[in-house]
């Protein structure tokens, strides 16, 4: 399985897409209705913070957002948000987003989001962006990994243990959980 660094301009559409398809259940009554969450996707999502996997007809079928201090994979700015939603759609989607956004890890690298297309699942795609995270972590010289994983998403969780990573610590999103559809997550990290 051939995982490269750096999402060409061709895949961004796909790439939003299965971003979507995989945090959209989270984010949905925060960055829907669907085609304003795809349409600022499509035009937030930073290629150099990436690394993604093809099947044989260059279809996108698996990728990985990082965080670095220049950036992250799929979060964007102020003017993008007001852009796609308005004024006041930006304001209070800006808001509720600030308060699941983790910061940079200046210690450890930052996982910002693994997506794999659903009929691709268990076929060891994950597996492999994951190994290449890591790669990309030690290439700069990060001396661990660390991800955040939400209560309902169990399989993955399961994934990352397999993969060596061990809980840091839990957070409980209280009120929160209600807009969002989870009750907490739990922070992992791995040496590297």
């Amino acid at each position: 399985m051939n995982v490269r660094n750096g999402l060409p301009d061709h895949l961004r559409s796909q790439a939003a897409a299965l971003y979507w398809q995989a945090f959209g259940d989270k984010l949905g009554r925060v960055m829907g209705p669907e085609a304003l969450a795809l349409a600022f996707l499509q035009r937030v999502i930073r290629g150099d913070h990436c690394l993604y996997v093809t099947d044989p007809h260059g279809n996108l079928i698996g990728i990985a957002g990082f965080k670095s201090p220049l950036g992250s994979f799929a979060s964007g700015e102020a003017h993008d948000m007001r852009a796609v939603y308005g004024r006041v759609g930006a304001a209070w989607r800006a808001t509720a987003l600030r308060l699941l956004q983790t910061e940079v890890d200046n210690d450890r690298f930052l996982i910002d989001g693994i997506c794999v297309a659903r009929p691709h699942r268990g076929q060891g795609i994950g597996s492999a962006l994951l190994g290449g995270l890591m790669a990309e972590g030690r290439e700069r010289g990060y001396g661990a990994i660390r991800l955040e994983v939400i209560d309902t998403n169990i399989r993955a969780r399961a994934l990352y243990e397999r993969m060596g990573f061990a809980v840091w610590r839990h957070e409980t999103l209280g009120p929160l959980r209600h807009i969002f559809g989870f009750t907490h997550a739990t922070t992992m990290i791995r040496a590297l």
